[in-house]
C-alpha cells in the first residue's frame, strides 16, 4: 500500500489531468521513476513560468506524450526536487498533503509541505 507523508494511505488527487508516474492520479513513485514524481501540487501561474524557465515546459501541450499542457489550478504531481528548488526560489505552489507520497520526505521536510498546504482540498 502506497502511504502518504502522514502515514496515511495515498490518495489520488492529480486527476484532472491525470497525471502520476503511473499516469493514474496518485503521485507515487518506484525505482524506474528517476524524477520522484512525489508531489501532488496545485499548479499557479508564478511556478509554470519558473518552471519554464528551468527548461522543464509543463505549459505547452504534447499530444505525442499525451501530455496537455497545464494551467494555474490544475493538479499535477511534481517532480519532487523541482518542488524544492521552487520552494528555495519562493515560487513553490501549494499542495495537497494527503495526496504527497511519504517518500518526497527523503528530499523535503514535512515542515515545507505543511507551510504550503493547499486550503481548497
Amino acid at each position: 500500500m502506497d502511504l502518504n507523508v502522514f502515514g496515511e494511505p495515498l490518495v489520488a488527487f492529480c486527476s484532472d489531468p491525470l497525471t502520476g508516474f503511473y499516469r493514474d492520479g496518485y503521485c507515487r513513485t518506484n525505482e524506474q521513476d528517476a524524477g520522484q514524481h512525489t508531489v501532488c501540487a496545485v499548479m499557479t501561474t508564478e511556478f509554470l513560468f519558473f518552471s519554464v524557465s528551468r527548461g522543464n515546459d509543463l505549459v505547452s501541450p504534447r499530444p505525442e506524450m499525451m501530455f496537455p499542457g497545464l494551467k494555474s489550478g490544475d493538479k499535477w504531481c511534481l517532480n519532487v526536487l523541482r518542488w524544492k528548488e521552487a520552494y528555495d526560489h519562493e515560487v513553490a505552489p501549494p499542495v495537497i498533503l494527503t495526496a504527497c507520497a511519504e517518500e518526497a520526505l527523503d528530499y523535503v521536510d514535512i515542515s515545507m509541505l505543511i507551510e504550503h498546504a493547499y486550503d481548497g482540498e
